[in-house]
């Protein structure tokens, strides 16, 4: 057990775009430490997996709530897990040409996004986006008869998509889906109107064509507090620029000053 009485951790990437995940560590069988960029298998949900050890934040860690017991790391990676990493992210290329040319032989009005191939090689994902629903069964046998394994095809939305590509925003940072965004909720015109924003659909939208997610989690200081409730005045020991996240008319439910007078 690490000083604190929690047992180790250790924060994970999949994919060089994608949001850090936390895996427990065991005690034994990882000396030297594990370094920041550091290949390693994992155990998540029953299968092994080929990940990426990232830099984590200490004080972060410590008040973060610990990861689900199915998620373990294995094992550092071997010079021969990275040469089946290597072999499948090679074959992902070429399924997804040969998939991408399949669906314009069947008509299909779907988009593919990405493909995805299990560590054991058992399973291929494919990751697709469509304005409707989508018969896709026939296209399921000739892709199982094609590759010889299990074929899952999973519709997503255009946020989901932008999550999985990633990219940067128009404030130059990372997509918030791709770093720390656990969730998609709705968005709508009426936040922007509330934060006096100028309506032009092109400075709302995201890379996915949709609202800014960020436009609904600056609502809770754009009802009124321009200046961020009691951040505004320093007395709120959790300002840091955009206030506690509770300011309002009455007092701030993190540090129970009250708000300034609105002008």
């Amino acid at each position: 057990m690490s000083q604190s009485g929690r047992p180790p951790i250790v924060s994970i990437k999949f994919d060089p775009i994608g949001r850090v995940q936390r895996f427990l560590l065991p005690e034994v069988g990882f000396k030297p430490p594990l370094r920041s960029g550091e290949s390693v298998v994992v155990a998540r949900n029953g299968r092994e997996a080929f990940a990426s050890v990232a830099r984590s934040v200490p004080e972060l860690e410590e008040r973060a709530a610990p990861p689900p017991p199915s998620n373990v790391v294995l094992r550092r990676a071997s010079e021969e897990d990275s040469t089946t990493r290597l072999a499948q992210q090679r074959r992902e290329r070429e399924v997804r040409q040969i998939a991408t040319l399949k669906i314009k032989e069947s008509g299909l009005p779907m988009k593919l996004v990405r493909v995805e191939q299990a560590y054991d090689g058992t399973r291929l994902t494919f990751y697709f986006t469509a304005d409707e629903r989508v018969d896709f069964r026939s296209l399921v046998r000739e892709l199982a008869s094609e590759f010889r394994c299990r074929i899952e095809m999973r519709q997503i939305g255009a946020r989901d998509e932008a999550r999985l590509l990633g990219g940067y925003g128009t404030c130059g940072r990372p997509l918030c889906c791709t770093t720390w965004l656990k969730g998609f909720e709705p968005v709508s015109i009426k936040m922007a109107k509330r934060q006096n924003l100028s309506l032009n659909p092109s400075r709302l939208s995201g890379l996915c064509g949709r609202l800014k997610c960020c436009l609904r989690y600056e609502l809770p200081n754009a009802a009124g507090e321009q200046f961020a409730g009691c951040a505004h005045e320093r007395s709120c020991s959790r300002s840091g620029g955009g206030g506690c996240g509770g300011c309002g008319s009455g007092p701030c439910t993190g540090c129970g000053q009250k708000t300034p007078p609105q002008p």
